[in-house]
């Protein structure tokens, strides 16, 4: 239980040893069953380079040495699983201590193979830089004290901890012995982590961080590696990158690009790539760079790649798809009829009836090639406006969304289109020769497209997504799928026979065919959670719903036995609710004064309270609806900007504890403010012991007023 319990720890942020030492508090109930010995399998001892240092020395290292038994592990900075290692130190007067130098981790696994985290096994040195005072007396010993806190894990995780001491003694000021030298192993060990931490790239080293907008892969580019570039791997010093997704890389003349998988919880707000880059056979480097838009030409590249992979399948679907439209109710009954008028106007004569059939499939694609000349032009309109991958865009996801919602409930019968296209053509429909048969394809088209429910929304995005002749040659193959039934059909007249006669059957197909649709909204909203923030995300899903509200309240007044004053009531009523429903779900562009939120943990509190600063936090969940309701009259409603304005200018830190899962440190930190239920608001004010607690339903003037306090 202990291990399942460690692997539930949170792996975002510093970590402070008071916060590691209420841990160990926490987990001791669940040590206490354990054998002793399985919670001393990692050692602690301190060990300095050599045992005196001149009494004017500015600073010193020492070193934590954790010796691990067999396959027992403990953690790095960002352990991606459990914690990291932390010294409270007990300091004599004057005396400083600076934070733990990491070295370079490395992956470590349980015996059953499964990747555990980030961290140490053997023997590890952490050093650590002390700052004496200035007026030490030589000769005079100094004892350093610190408990140093860990997390060991094989089969199971259980908290160490040790209260050690080291005593040095000054020597006479200037005596410095050489920077290589330490009088024992442990020292000589000691100097070679010292020398082997990670450090800085040197300048014949490049690197650079892009991604592509609305990508979860980080692209790290690196050039002038010396040959050293097996088995790369970059350890996020923060929870930007997910620590347990595997890195790819590929290798060139040029240099080395790895690409990074983004945590969800950091996507989309990281802006900073900040870690190490470890190789198998060479130094490890410390990194922190800005991460910068990939290359539009990169992206075209990549995009071009994609699309040419698979462009063979989307003719394919579009040319079922076309097939399948002569199948929708608005089209199939005039499937039999319009063959057989080629037949009446071709005087039975095979060569004419087949002319016909041509002309007919030049109409149908006439028409498609307009619907695709329209969309590029649209397409062309919106590139110049920055749309460079439309499924990248959250507004384009979130309209084509809208677009097939409707389309699903029309054919589920929530509501019918007009379908008098059929009336509309009918002057040109009816001339004689082939000017009719042309006509009758264009008329074929307009039917044709109130039910191309499941494939026209496909082609829109294709048009908009791929280059302008493919978009053209996925239009065609439609085309050529709506017509090649009346082809064949014109060449052997006699298979009419064999067509099923129109009936029930065909409404039955068409609201089968809506659960296609509704497939493809569940996937455009799959799709806009990992483009929009949790809030933003359901502001969409509340906004699609509205507008299948807004949709059953069109089919209503225009149901057949609707009539008189009773039916424009219903359809005021339903622009407006479609109208206000898209403007409340439209995704914006996050505004520059919009928060970014970091995951709580009570070691980042405690880092941020060291620091002086003003910290909210709020504990929250995705199944509270107060807490969602807090959020928009807080944070984006009429008032926010009072409220971002008071953050900005008073440098409020914002961490959320998000409790949609069971998180034992959330519970155990609602449990020690007497609380067991979300949503709960802490302001940490400097120079205030205790954190003021906010009332469950916010507003504005609340929080501004606690801030300000």
């Amino acid at each position: 239980m202990t291990a399942r319990l460690s692997r539930l720890l949170p792996t975002s942020g510093r970590h402070s040893p008071r916060s590691a030492l209420a841990l160990s508090l926490l987990l001791a109930v669940f040590a206490l069953a354990l054998p002793a010995a399985a919670r001393a399998q990692v050692k602690a001892s301190f060990v300095a380079l050599d045992s005196g240092f001149p009494a004017d020395a500015r600073e010193l290292t020492v070193g934590l040495r954790l010796v691990h038994q067999p396959h027992w592990h403990t953690y790095w900075l960002q352990p991606g699983t459990g914690l990291p290692t932390s010294l409270d130190w007990q300091l004599p007067p004057g005396w400083t201590a600076g934070p733990i130098r990491w070295p370079a981790p490395h992956r470590v696994y349980d015996t059953a193979g499964n990747l555990a985290g980030n961290g140490y096994e053997g023997t590890t040195y952490l050093p650590v830089t002390l700052t004496p005072p200035p007026d030490l007396a030589p000769g005079v010993p100094v004892t350093l004290r610190a408990r140093a806190d860990w997390l060991m894990c094989k089969e199971v995780c259980v908290p160490g901890a040790a209260d050690l001491s080291l005593t040095l003694t000054p020597t006479a000021p200037g005596a410095t012995k050489s920077a290589v030298v330490a009088d024992s192993p442990e020292g000589e060990a000691l100097l070679a982590t010292i020398n082997a931490l990670p450090a800085a790239l040197p300048t014949d080293l490049q690197a650079t961080a892009a991604r592509t907008p609305g990508d979860k892969i980080l692209r790290l580019s690196l050039s002038g590696l010396p040959g050293l570039a097996k088995d790369p791997w970059f350890f996020a010093s923060d929870a930007a990158i997910a620590y347990d997704q595997p890195q790819s890389q590929t290798a060139s003349a040029s240099g080395l690009v790895l690409e990074l998988p983004v945590s969800e919880d950091a996507y989309p707000a990281v802006t900073r790539l900040r870690g190490v880059l470890t190789f198998a056979n060479g130094p490890a480097y410390e990194l922190d760079l800005p991460i910068t838009a990939a290359p539009a030409a990169a992206a075209v590249e990549s995009a071009k790649s994609a699309t040419t992979a698979s462009f063979a399948g989307i003719l394919a679907i579009a040319f079922v798809g076309g097939l399948i439209l002569n199948l929708m109710p608005c089209v199939f009954p005039v499937l039999g009829l319009k063959v057989m008028s080629f037949v009446q106007q071709a005087g039975e004569d095979r060569k004419k009836i087949t002319a016909h059939g041509l002309v007919f499939t030049s109409g149908v694609l006439l028409s498609f090639w307009l619907l695709a000349a329209t969309l590029a032009i649209l397409r062309a309109g919106g590139a110049s406006l920055g749309w460079g991958f439309q499924l990248q865009e959250p507004a384009f996801v979130f309209a084509l969304a809208a677009v097939v919602l409707a389309f699903a409930l029309n054919m589920s019968g929530v509501f019918e289109f007009a379908l008098r296209a059929t009336s509309l053509g009918g002057g040109l429909q009816q001339k004689p020769g082939l000017a009719g048969s042309f006509f009758t394809g264009v008329l074929a088209t307009i039917v044709a497209t109130p039910c191309s429910a499941p494939f026209l929304a496909p082609a829109l995005g294709a048009a908009l997504a791929l280059p302008t002749v493919q978009s053209f040659a996925v239009f065609t193959a439609i085309g050529l799928g709506l017509s090649t039934p009346y082809l064949l059909l014109a060449a052997w007249p006699a298979a009419i026979r064999a067509l099923p006669r129109p009936g029930a059957w065909m409404e039955s197909f068409k609201h089968g065919m809506a659960f296609l649709l509704y497939a493809t909204v569940a996937l455009m909203v799959w799709i806009l959670a990992g483009q929009l923030s949790a809030e933003a995300l359901l502001s969409a899903l509340l906004a699609l719903s509205a507008l299948a509200f807004a949709l059953w309240l069109y089919g209503l007044a225009t149901a057949p036995n609707k009539t008189g004053r009773a039916r424009p009531v219903p359809l005021v009523l339903a622009a407006l609710v479609a109208a206000a429903s898209l403007a409340y779900g439209w995704p914006r562009a996050a505004s520059p004064d919009a928060l970014v939120w970091e995951p709580w943990s009570a070691e980042r509190v405690a880092a941020l309270r060291a620091e002086g600063r003003p910290i909210y936090v709020d504990f929250t969940a995705r199944w509270c609806f107060t807490c969602q309701t807090n959020k928009k009259t807080v944070f984006s409603g009429p008032g926010s900007g009072e409220v971002l304005k008071a953050f900005r200018d008073n440098h409020v830190a914002t961490l959320r504890g998000d409790w949609t899962n069971r998180d034992p440190l959330i519970t155990a930190e609602l449990a020690r403010h007497h609380r067991a239920a979300v949503p709960f608001n802490l302001v940490y004010l400097p120079g205030q012991a205790d954190p003021a607690v906010l009332p469950e339903l916010l507003s504005p003037a609340i929080v501004v007023g606690a801030i300000k306090r």
